[in-house]
């Protein structure tokens, strides 16, 4: 399949950007059947407004309650509450499966 940039509006700020032959390639090797609504600005600040910054997210330092090593987890950790380290917290979600 051939792709040509095309110029597009953007639905937040009016600006005419464009949509480059590699971008559209892209977009189909993902599988995207749409073009984009926004210009990359407008993207971008539209991610950044609902936290899709990629930055990480901050993690919390723990030690395993079933190992007894070192990790971290996504969430502040709370007295009298286990927490795992990723291997034993799927090995104790699986026992529980079953």
């Amino acid at each position: 399949m051939s792709f040509t940039s095309r110029e597009i509006r953007c639905a937040d700020c009016g600006a005419t950007f464009t949509f480059t032959a590699s971008e559209q390639e892209f977009y189909a090797t993902k599988g995207y059947t749409n073009d984009p609504k926004r210009c990359p600005t407008c993207r971008s600040a539209r991610k950044e407004s609902r936290g899709g910054t990629g930055s990480r997210r901050q993690m919390y330092p723990a030690v395993c309650a079933s190992c007894g090593t070192q990790t971290e987890v996504p969430f502040e950790p709370r007295e009298g509450r286990p927490v795992y380290c990723s291997q034993c917290y799927t090995a104790v979600g699986s026992s529980k499966r079953r």
